[in-house]
């Protein structure tokens, strides 16, 4: 029998904590004010004020409202400030929900092969119970957003711009999520029957076409042509008729994303090793979901590179640690709950990752540092919730919030050494669907 909660106990518990006055005045505060209002270092403000030595003006930020599409907004927010730097638009937007329509297609199709190549398995392995958790969902990654517009293109948001369903994503991908599961019986079904291939890929052409016509009727139906008319920031008017987008996108971007490489801080994995996250990839024959794992100072010097050279910079983080929304600050320190309640909260970043604390929970864009004596001391951080938390949508960052919570950043290949890009280019280890990286 395992060791019960006894009444001696709770009398020594009850004792402990009412010898001394400390344990009720910092009560009377946590009671009335919250934990995290109680336990909130002010000091931050100070740590973070918002000057920085390296810093590109990009303008009005997007916002992703109650969807999951961060992943996306942050590669469309690097590729936007590229245009308008090009372009002189300072304001451009490119269309997430062009990108977010493409994405539930191609992630539905992977999902049947997925779940086909699986139906042996019983529906509570492990690796199927990761496809069947939440496939309508809206997470991604950074490599999931390149592929799409390396197959699909991009549009400007005027050609096909936000719609209820993808403001807020919850309705559809509730029915998607129920439609997907629904499917996954069927094809199990077909190969527990013995169907053929042929079979088994005209039952996936008819579901794939179930689930284009209820994103076309949720989203909108994507462009095939469009003209693309603007006045730049000289009032000087433009027009091109007739474009594809994956035309516009070679025509007024044509940045190569395979240029680029995730370059991660895992550090409960060897690092100088490439890993893919298999599990995750949403295009059958797109892009692969790589990432390099290395030190965090790779990370740190890489993105101050890419500032210094006028290119914003793509990062995955878990932005709910020590955060403040309202004000934007993004701060180790900033609540200090270890002191509130005298217990220690310490956690190496590796027993993060291991113990289910740490997660890659958000994508946003660094868009300035501030470097003293050769060091980085605070980031400017682009979001896309809005212009009314932070600074009109900006987040303030210390540089050790960096070290702790920045996971990933995307940066283009020349900031990265020959030996470095030599494992970039080499075969990954494929992770299993239990990886915190997940």
């Amino acid at each position: 029998m395992g060791k019960e909660v006894s009444q001696e106990n709770v009398t020594k518990f009850r004792k402990a904590f009412n010898d001394g006055n400390r344990n009720a005045v910092v009560q009377r505060a946590a009671t009335k004010n919250g934990v995290l209002n109680a336990s909130e270092d002010i000091a931050a403000k100070v740590r973070l004020d918002r000057t920085f030595s390296i810093e590109i003006d990009t303008g009005k930020v997007t916002n992703q409202l109650h969807s999951g599409r961060c992943w996306l907004f942050s590669l469309l927010n690097t590729l936007r400030h590229q245009f308008a730097d090009k372009h002189d638009v300072k304001d451009f937007e490119l269309s997430q929900a062009y990108s977010y329509f493409w994405d539930k297609v191609e992630r539905a199709n992977i999902f049947y092969e997925n779940i086909i190549r699986t139906a042996d398995k019983p529906a509570n392995d492990r690796e199927v119970e990761f496809y069947l958790a939440g496939p309508g969902d809206d997470g991604g990654q950074w490599a999931m957003a390149a592929g799409l517009v390396q197959k699909y293109g991009v549009v400007p948001s005027s050609v096909m711009p936000e719609t209820f369903n993808t403001n807020d994503t919850t309705g559809f991908a509730s029915a998607l999520d129920l439609k997907l599961r629904k499917d996954a019986i069927e094809l199990r079904e077909l190969v527990a029957n013995g169907a053929s291939e042929g079979q088994l890929n005209a039952k996936r052409d008819q579901l794939l076409g179930e689930v284009y016509r209820m994103t076309a009727i949720a989203v909108g139906e994507p462009p095939v042509k469009f003209d693309f008319e603007y006045r730049d920031d000289k009032k000087k008017y433009h027009r091109d008729a007739d474009l594809t987008p994956k035309a516009f996108y070679d025509k007024y971007i044509g940045v190569d994303l395979d240029d680029y490489v995730v370059v991660t801080n895992a550090p409960y994995q060897p690092f100088n090793k490439l890993y893919s996250l298999p599990a995750e990839d949403n295009i059958v024959g797109g892009k692969k979901i790589t990432l390099l794992n290395v030190e965090m100072d790779v990370l740190r010097k890489a993105a101050i590179a890419q500032l210094k050279d006028g290119e914003t910079v793509w990062f995955g983080n878990d932005v709910l640690e020590q955060m403040d929304r309202k004000d934007g600050l993004l701060d180790s320190k900033l609540y200090q709950t270890d002191a509130l309640f005298d217990v220690d909260l310490s956690l190496s970043k590796a027993e993060r990752f291991l113990y289910g604390q740490a997660q890659v929970s958000h994508a946003m864009t660094f868009t300035g540092v501030d470097v003293v004596d050769d060091k980085a001391t605070k980031w400017k951080v682009e979001n896309s919730w809005g212009d009314k938390n932070g600074d009109k949508g900006y987040f303030a960052m210390t540089d050790d919030w960096f070290e702790n919570y920045v996971y990933e950043v995307v940066v283009h290949r020349k900031y990265l050494t020959a030996d470095q890009l030599k494992i970039a280019d080499s075969k990954p280890e494929p992770l299993p669907v239990w990886d915190p990286l997940m």
